[in-house]
């Protein structure tokens, strides 16, 4: 087809007539940077869509030009007309999968990642024969051969590469439903899990409930809860997203709680959007706008409501951190000063700012599986400017960008750990120090 289908929603004409091509989102975009063409710039894009929606390009021929987008969000930050590029790119990666039929491989690879990664029970059974494959020493055989980087499809081998270390928690690790407040309880809320986080980093969300409990919350954790929709949604997989979305809508329905609250940012950003993901849908429109008002991000909530347990130095000397910013937490949520006000309340903490703090890492979902070349040299990028900083520790409060960081970090050979905030307000909370 020549144009995309104006029934199926294509990109808004009047949200693309917003932009004025004044070029300012250049110099922000990732894409652009590491690309260099003006195709894949957001103005370069909103090119596109403007003529695909009036027939001039066939949808086909520029496709590789909206999956070079990362869809960090930088571009809206910068732009002074306010273009909502973030609105233009969901309905246009929205029409690419409804009409474009990908190769076979691409297919194939995009069908392994939507069927396995939101469905924390099938991403488990797939993890098991990885863990005995790393426990066995086979992962660190194959680091000093790198037959498989050699032999594998590319995609797939960036796939291998980001797999962390696993342990025998990601396969035992349960919840209980309700972990009570210690103490005077202040209130009820809600935390989602994940479905990544819940097995790659499993310590993040202990952390978290720990933290909470600690501060006098009672903690619900519906067991039937799974993906919240994000690794779909970001790629267009409209109907998924929204199968899932209604699924933590009822999974939250009976909770009762004051608050739902998330500590990845990914996932924080499109569980804000339910309201705008289903408001075609009668019976879950409203549910969903009143879902999205009890969403907040877990440091957020924490800034607001105010710690209540004492916190206690990390080591015997001032630790310097630098924190990494995740795009959608501060292009997609707006948020940047609360995950700062946070750290800073653990004595002896020094926060350093690294060069280019906006710039995304290459992570951005699954981009760094789909769009491995690109990806890597963002992960270079960052990875490159988190280090001048000589830091400690890196703070990162996203999964996606933890497991990324952590791969170039390796790369380089650097020992420096990541830590998400929680894990060090629970140590801070505990009177543990930093593991050295």
């Amino acid at each position: 087809m020549t144009a995309t289908d104006p029934v199926a929603g294509p990109p808004d004409p009047h949200l693309i007539d917003a932009c004025v091509h004044c070029g300012f989102c250049l110099s922000t975009c990732p894409s652009y940077r590491v690309l260099g063409t003006e195709m894949d710039s957001p103005r370069g894009r909103i090119y596109l869509m403007d003529a695909i929606n009036e027939g001039q390009v066939q949808l086909a021929d520029v496709v590789q030009h909206f999956d070079s987008c990362l869809g960090c969000l930088a571009c809206v930050t910068t732009c002074p007309s306010g273009v909502e590029y973030d609105k233009l790119i969901a309905a246009t990666r929205v029409q690419v999968q409804r009409h474009y039929q990908r190769p076979a491989g691409d297919r194939w690879l995009r069908q392994l990642i939507f069927q396995t990664l939101p469905y924390p029970q099938r991403l488990r059974a797939l993890l098991l024969p990885l863990w005995l494959y790393q426990k066995l020493g086979l992962a660190d055989l194959e680091k000093r051969v790198g037959l498989l980087k050699r032999l594998l499809p590319k995609s797939l081998a960036a796939m291998y590469q980001m797999l962390p270390s696993l342990s025998a928690k990601t396969f035992r690790v349960r919840y209980p439903e309700v972990v009570p407040a210690q103490g005077k309880q202040r209130g009820r809320v809600g935390v989602i899990l994940g479905c990544v986080q819940r097995l790659f980093l499993p310590e993040v969300n202990e952390a978290t409930i720990a933290v909470l409990s600690a501060n006098g919350f009672e903690v619900v954790l519906p067991r039937q809860q799974g993906c919240c929709g994000a690794l779909p949604h970001h790629q267009g997989e409209q109907k998924q997203a929204q199968t899932l979305a209604r699924q933590m809508i009822d999974c939250f329905a009976a909770a009762k709680v004051d608050a739902i609250l998330i500590n990845a940012s990914g996932c924080g950003h499109t569980l804000k959007e339910y309201h705008h993901l289903l408001a075609a849908d009668p019976e879950y429109s409203d549910r969903a706008r009143e879902f999205v008002q009890k969403v907040e991000d877990v440091q957020v909530f924490l800034v607001k409501q105010g710690l209540v347990t004492a916190l206690h130095p990390l080591g015997d000397r001032p630790l310097t951190l630098v924190y990494q910013d995740a795009c959608h937490m501060i292009h997609g949520q707006k948020i940047r000063l609360e995950p700062r006000q946070l750290l800073r309340q653990i004595p002896q903490v020094q926060l350093r700012e690294p060069l280019d703090a906006a710039l995304c890492c290459g992570s951005a979902g699954v981009y760094n599986i789909l769009q491995p070349d690109v990806a890597t040299d963002l992960g270079r990028q960052k990875v490159r400017n988190l280090l001048n900083t000589h830091p400690d520790v890196i703070i990162s409060a996203n999964v996606g960008c933890t497991v990324q960081l952590r791969q170039y970090l390796q790369e380089q050979g650097s020992p420096v750990p990541i830590y998400h905030p929680m894990q060090l307000l629970d140590l801070a909370i505990r009177g543990e120090q930093l593991p050295s």
